[in-house]
């Protein structure tokens, strides 16, 4: 499938109103480059714990839309039947920048159009995803057979898609490997930002009972359930919540109190210090909370706020550049507080 692109050069001001004018003439999918910096909710969503440096803000903002390219030349609007013309898709951009024109500012205003080259745009991320193992564990992509040398491990197959997680990144091994040290048979497990949900379908393959996943994206719904499938993980073993556990109370209610053996999340520093104190309720006496996506110097920052909320800290594990935190829910007996003693 080709595409052509239709790249307009405008102001940040005027973004919103440029891509709704033209949202109404059937231009879709606006993708927006300006240097406007990420807001403290834009910067929390995104999963990663060193944002890319920008310039400053120069007010300016391109604006992209693909349109479909058929072999003939004729390019189609949003999918419809009937195709239309370069020359009058350039037309109804140009009535719509002259539109809001006419009431503010959109700077330059100018239009460039290129054809791209023949991209499945869902699926071009696999090129880049292979198979792989941690420790005895085969990792494997649906579109990958399993090689002859392999056939002796214990395979997990996951396609993250659109969602998060594919286990070659440090923070998920260091996951990975803390589950592995602390699961205990029939565990009930949170996952936290679960996205993919190999945290918990992994927990399950490895004898856990029951596990909860929590997510922002609603990407995360597709994946799971596809994830789920090629694992053979019943439905009633693993539910999934889209919605943010920090903030919002019908996701803690849902989650419920003191109901799991461990909890794990693979997110960022900043994001686990005020989850910490919302997870902990969760949590049953002598429970576990696995947490990664730390990068090198912030690990202080979560054993901190474990401390604060009543956790003991097992340990800090390293991976490259990335941390993970482990802590425990001191179990309390008859009204003492026990030493914890790790073997």
């Amino acid at each position: 499938m080709k595409w052509m692109k239709f790249r307009i050069k405008t102001i940040t001001d005027a973004e919103d109103i440029i891509i709704s004018e033209l949202y109404d003439r059937g231009l879709e999918g606006a993708q927006i480059e300006d240097k406007v910096p990420l807001t403290a909710l834009e910067k929390e969503q995104m999963f990663v714990d060193i944002l890319p440096e920008t310039e400053e803000d120069d007010g300016v903002a391109y604006l992209s839309f693909f349109v479909e390219e058929r072999e003939d030349g004729a390019l189609c609007l949003g999918g419809a039947a009937e195709t239309i013309s370069k020359e009058s898709v350039l037309a109804l951009i140009g009535e719509a920048l002259a539109e809001v024109r006419s009431f503010m500012e959109i700077g330059e205003g100018s239009v460039t159009v290129s054809e791209t080259e023949d991209i499945d745009w869902i699926n071009n991320w696999k090129q880049y995803f292979h198979q792989f193992t941690i420790d005895d564990l085969l990792v494997i992509p649906s579109w990958e057979e399993v090689r002859e040398e392999d056939k002796d491990k214990k395979i997990l197959h996951i396609d993250p898609g659109t969602a998060f997680g594919t286990g070659m990144h440090e923070t998920t091994q260091l996951c990975i490997r803390q589950i592995w040290k602390h699961l205990t048979p029939g565990a009930a497990l949170l996952d936290v930002g679960t996205g993919s949900g190999i945290l918990a379908i992994l927990a399950l393959m490895y004898g856990a009972g029951h596990a909860l996943g929590t997510d922002l994206d609603p990407c995360a719904v597709e994946a799971v359930a596809q994830n789920m499938q090629a694992n053979g993980i019943a439905e009633k073993d693993f539910e999934l919540l889209i919605g943010n556990i920090i903030t919002e109370k019908e996701v803690q209610d849902r989650a419920g109190v003191e109901k799991y053996d461990m909890v794990t999340a693979n997110i960022l520093a900043d994001v686990l210090v005020p989850l910490t104190s919302v997870i902990v309720p969760c949590l049953k006496q002598g429970g576990v909370y696995i947490t990664s996506g730390i990068i090198e110097g912030k690990e202080d920052l979560v054993t901190q706020a474990c401390e604060a909320a009543g956790l003991t800290v097992l340990e800090v594990t390293a991976q490259g550049e990335w941390r993970s935190v482990t802590a425990r829910k001191v179990q309390i007996i008859g009204g003492m507080r026990p030493e914890i003693k790790e073997n």
